[in-house]
């Protein structure tokens, strides 16, 4: 029985969504890829619930049965921390009222799982990703990173 795995790059400006089944031998391929956009002039309510809505309709196209998200790293910026914990929170309360079961895991270990090295640059994220997954069409590197999460998930369990 293949399985769908929703990996999520949050942001509060763009998020990046990736698709991928994998089947009983562990074999992947890809869905689908998204990025969600907020406008910055926007108040942070209006902002997080477009965050809500858009991963919603998603989810209700692709039906994903498990989440991956990526976790929040503090930067030296800690407003855009902050600003971004809401926009995180948004998707994660979206996963939930879709009752998907939710993996976190570090940008080191996302980058580490996909490359084999944890401080891997965006450029060689989405080299391995266009390798791992040949036929994935994603348009951005927030898509690519999505991707690797999801990627992230499967190599995580693929002993289970």
């Amino acid at each position: 029985m293949s399985k769908i795995i929703i990996g999520i790059d949050p942001s509060l400006t763009k998020t990046g969504v990736g698709l991928i089944r994998v089947d009983d031998r562990c074999v992947i391929s890809f869905v689908g890829a998204r990025t969600i956009y907020t406008n910055s002039g926007d108040f942070m309510a209006k902002r997080v619930l477009d965050l809500h809505s858009q991963l919603g309709e998603i989810i209700d196209d692709f039906r994903p049965d498990i989440a991956a998200i990526e976790e929040v790293f503090v930067n030296k910026n800690s407003l855009s921390s902050f600003k971004l914990v809401y926009g995180r929170g948004a998707l994660m309360l979206s996963l939930a009222i879709k009752n998907l079961p939710v993996y976190e895991y570090s940008a080191t270990n996302i980058k580490k799982s996909v490359t084999g090295v944890g401080r891997a640059d965006k450029n060689q994220v989405m080299q391995m990703i266009r390798y791992l997954l040949p036929k994935a069409d994603f348009k951005t590197e927030d898509e690519a990173d999505a991707l690797a999460v999801a990627i992230c998930h499967i190599n995580s369990f693929a002993g289970d």
